[in-house]
């Protein structure tokens, strides 16, 4: 650090040490008060403060504040850096921060000492105290007119002679005026006498501050990278800082891979090498077998250097404080960075001869064997490569996608040229496209894979390329028909264990989906024959997603059984792939637990792809239980992600949710926007399922509105009446709509055959909530007072898990019992109606309710603001035991009430509490103890 001259100001005690006007450092908040207090000191009495922290910790930067404002502030300073190599030059420390003053020194013998120690003349160096008195009077002489500051960096790097005069002299500096600010390492062999010195350990940046770093330094860093970086780091701001410079502009976009070794770059090398190029050679070696072994193991390092040294050894290392040896946790390094170091500085010689030597000591273990000799080999290796592979199928089950494609490209890489070759680098393009959220490294993937067998088409290809080319600007028919060719090319009959043509099936029944076409769907069905027994999931998602209409007990009892399975499941793909299975059968809600685990694992930058689709159906399940809210905190996250990895296909069941949302809630413009969004997406590819979605919060919205005819046409265009069409699975989901809006538009014959279509395809069979609404529409269509579909509806067991549902029914059966001349009874269920569209924002439908209720001589209600309070203890009781997730049926049998009485105290207790649904009990429950 250079001399900084001190600048003109007046003298005296600084009133504030608030840095303001400095460029800002992140995070560093506490210690800039700390260091602000001691100016505060050495402006009236001085003294000494050591700022210890390890290397690149941001030591350096505070100093350079602290000297800023020092100087502004008018004191005098005087300035040095220990350098290294610069450490044999007797005294040349203190000669460099003394050579401003020593020649102005007024006492003869002192200008002589200070002359000798300075370099300006030859002769016998003084005792350290003589040195040491003769620095304090100097700075002394030099406060007369203001406080001086003596800042010294690195003194571990001083000289010797210098540290211990330095030294000496801090102990001296209390009530001089005169203060000391330095900077030291932790556990660094140092002739600076520390011992009862004030000390301010300088910490790592928290994870918020290090975010917040990385975001202002480097904005285009992809979440995931910066997540990797951040980890790498473990908050030292240095490498915060230069692990990103390293990175290729590609890699920091997340475009393409990083390594699995973060080059360091020369700044942080230096920061962290030089405790490790001194250590003896065998330290050095058990320190590469640590650094590359990663699990800290000491019986791995045992077995590895197989008695050709000692785990004694270790020793020099952890008394340099590089590494923590302990009998539970084995080795561990202080830093990432200083593991990284010791690779960084190890030639690739030893680094393949320490991956040889794990290989061997992993040899029971087949995944760390196979990563290890894939290291240590230089020529392709087939046997290898083929370990690498079935490392990889275990990487993907057990949900680690990025591991995955890390050991297919590896074993990629140990493969010669030829088909091997080229499919694993597509399966490797395959689990980034649809597990990790790579995309973007799909092209550059795929084409290496065509260069590597010219002519060769693998599936993992067709897989990879359509989901590319439906995020991208190809069309369903090009994606279908490329993954429906390489599909047929299999030999046949069609292996049911064969785990890529199972994904093909899995990615080309998903094109058939959006594609919403029949004769899509022929195709599939026709590829699914060639099998000789078809997978479980293949079949069961075929039935439940596809065409649910057509599903029956026993493709529901599968259902059931695959989700129950999801409690111990792993895998990512699995998890989303039944849970959207379960959607239009109603089973998001016992799917949440394990979607939140995909979830989970996309915000720490994993498995992006899965989280999106987790996201959307968990959003979905809030759609349907009222929880407006969550949905849309919960559907832009997973738009957010679509937007910044390019997944514009994934997006459309989240626009499509944000669509109903605005439908209900009245908001035209927002409705608008997000239709058009999607129709302007599935157009020109042809994406057919997605005229069902925008259909479908058009009719929500004009229900809303009253205007009947507009909500009968957009219902049709998802079914006609009187029909459930195969493969249009969203036809579920609006058999209330059409027939309402048939009803009400004096279409009763059309209300009539779309109940019984729904009816007759077993709908009420395949969920509660689907019974209430067919029965609901059945008495809606019949148009008699008298029917009991109204009240079969709300007696479903649960019914008060379905608000919206729930109230539509209420706001239909109050309509009808108004037209009927039966006010009493119709003013309950409008009350009801209205309370609940309040409470959910669905003002439209409120208004509507609200109209009718005026209308038989009721007056407009509005949800209730109350919080916790009017709960009798009944009310109590049964909230508590709903909140266990005991059903209506088993809460009445245990308080021997029916369960229609149960859901109506649920339907009561939910707005004095303040929540919409079941799942919300627990936590409102808890807040009134």
């Amino acid at each position: 650090m250079p001399d900084i001259p001190a600048s003109a100001g007046s003298g005296g005690r600084v009133a504030s040490w608030a840095f303001e006007g400095e460029a800002r450092l992140v995070g560093r908040e506490p210690d800039l008060d700390r260091i602000g207090a001691f100016l505060d000191g050495v402006a009236g009495t001085g003294g000494p403060l050591v700022l210890l922290g390890e290397p690149g910790v941001g030591k350096t930067a505070l100093l350079a504040a602290a000297t800023s404002r020092a100087g502004k502030a008018g004191m005098h300073v005087l300035a040095v850096a220990g350098v290294e190599y610069k450490a044999q030059l007797s005294f040349g420390g203190l000669g460099e921060l003394l050579s401003a003053a020593a020649v102005t020194h007024p006492s003869a013998a002192l200008r002589d000492v200070l002359a000798v120690v300075s370099g300006y003349r030859d002769g016998p160096a003084p005792e350290p105290e003589v040195i040491a008195g003769a620095v304090l009077s100097l700075v002394r002489q030099i406060t007369c007119d203001r406080p001086t500051l003596l800042v010294v960096d690195d003194v571990q790097w001083l000289d010797p002679a210098s540290a211990v005069v330095l030294g000496a002299l801090a102990h001296r500096l209390p009530a001089t005026g005169v203060g000391l600010l330095c900077t030291a390492r932790p556990g660094a062999e140092c002739a600076f006498d520390l011992d009862g010195l004030p000390v301010h350990d300088v910490a790592p940046l928290s994870e918020s501050a290090s975010e917040e770093l990385l975001t202002d330094r480097f904005p285009a860093l992809a979440p995931r990278v910066r997540r990797r970086l951040m980890a790498e780091a473990q908050g030292n701001p240095l490498a915060l800082l230069e692990l990103p410079v390293a990175l290729t502009g590609p890699q920091r976009t997340a475009s393409e891979a990083l390594p699995e070794r973060l080059p360091l770059g020369r700044r942080l090398e230096s920061a962290f090498a030089s405790r490790i190029t001194g250590l003896p050679a065998a330290t050095r070696y058990l320190l590469l077998l640590a650094a590359l072994d990663g699990t800290g193991d000491l019986r791995v390092l045992w077995r590895a250097v197989a008695g050709r040294c000692s785990l004694k050894h270790l020793g020099p290392a952890e008394r340099a404080r590089l590494i923590r040896v302990d009998d539970p946790s084995g080795v561990r390094f202080r830093h990432a960075l200083t593991r990284s170091a010791v690779v960084e500085l190890s030639t690739s010689s030893q680094r393949r001869a320490a991956h040889r030597a794990l290989a061997q000591a992993w040899s029971e273990v087949p995944e760390r064997r196979a990563w290890h000799l894939s290291q240590a080999a230089v020529t392709p290796d087939e046997q290898v490569a083929a370990q690498l592979e079935r490392v990889a199928a275990v990487a993907a089950r057990c949900g680690d996608g990025a591991a995955a494609v890390a050991a297919l490209l590896r074993a990629a890489d140990l493969t010669a040229a030829g088909p091997e070759r080229a499919r694993r680098l597509a399966e490797a393009a395959y689990v980034g496209a649809n597990i990790t959220g790579d995309l973007r490294d799909v092209p550059r993937l795929l084409d290496h894979a065509r260069s590597a067998a010219p002519g060769h088409a693998s599936l993992a290809a067709a897989m990879a390329g359509s989901a590319y080319l439906l995020n991208g600007s190809g069309d369903i028919d090009t994606a279908h028909g490329l993954l429906s060719g390489a599909i047929a090319a299999q030999p046949e009959p069609y292996d049911p264990d064969d785990a890529t043509l199972a994904e093909a099936m899995h990615t080309l029944l998903l094109v058939c989906f959006f594609g919403g076409r029949s004769d899509l769907w022929s195709r599939f069905d026709a590829a699914v024959a060639k099998y000789s027994a078809v997978p479980d999931l293949v079949a069961t998602t075929r039935s439940t997603l596809a065409d649910p209409a057509r599903s029956g007990p026993a493709e529901l009892a599968r259902l059931d059984s695959a989700i129950a399975e999801l409690a111990q499941e792993r895998d990512p793909l699995r998890i989303v792939r039944v849970a959207m299975a379960g959607a239009y059968a109603d089973r998001l809600g016992a799917c949440a637990g394990p979607l939140h685990r995909v979830v989970s694992d996309g915000r720490r930058g994993d498995n992006i792809a899965t989280a999106i689709d987790a996201l959307f159906l968990l959003g979905n399940h809030m759609w349907l239980t009222g929880q407006w809210s969550d949905l849309r905190r919960t559907v832009r996250e997973g738009l957010d992600l679509c937007d910044h990895y390019d997944y514009p296909m994934l997006a459309c069941p989240g626009n499509f949710l944000l669509a109903c949302v605005a439908a209900v809630s009245g908001d035209a413009g927002e409705l608008r926007r997000l239709t058009d969004q999607m129709t302007q997406w599935a157009g020109p590819r042809r994406a057919h399922a997605l005229r069902a979605y925008t259909a479908h919060a058009h009719s929500l919205y004009a229900l809303g509105r009253g205007d009947f005819e507009e909500a009968y046409q957009f219902a049709k265009v998802v079914a006609p009446a009187g029909t459930l069409p195969a493969f249009v699975p969203h036809a579920l989901w609006t058999v209330m709509d059409l027939v309402e809006s048939a009803v009400r538009t004096g279409r009763r014959g059309q209300a009539l055959d779309h109940a019984a279509a729904a009816r007759e395809a077993g709908l009420p069979e395949i969920s509660p909530r689907l019974a209430m609404l067919v029965r609901a529409s059945t008495a809606l269509a019949a148009d008699d007072a008298e029917h009991p579909g109204f009240e079969q509806a709300l007696d479903v067991d649960g019914a008060e898990r379905w608000p919206f549902d729930q109230a539509r029914i209420h706001l239909c059966r109050g309509e009808q019992l108004r037209r009927d001349k039966s006010p009493a009874q119709a003013r309950s269920h409008l009350a009801a109606a209205a309370e609940a569209f309040e409470r959910l924002g669905a003002k439209p439908w409120a208004v509507r309710a609200n109209k009718e209720l005026r209308a038989c001589g009721g007056p407009a209600r509005s949800a209730p603001r109350q919080r916790a309070g009017g709960l009798t203890p009944q009310q109590r009781e049964i909230a508590a035991l709903a909140a266990a997730g005991l059903t209506n049926k088993q809460i009445g049998e245990k308080l021997f009430l029916s369960p229609r009485t149960v859901s109506t105290h649920l339907y009561q207790l939910f707005p004095k509490l303040g929540v919409t649904s079941r799942a919300a009990l627990r936590d409102a429950l808890d807040q009134l103890r």
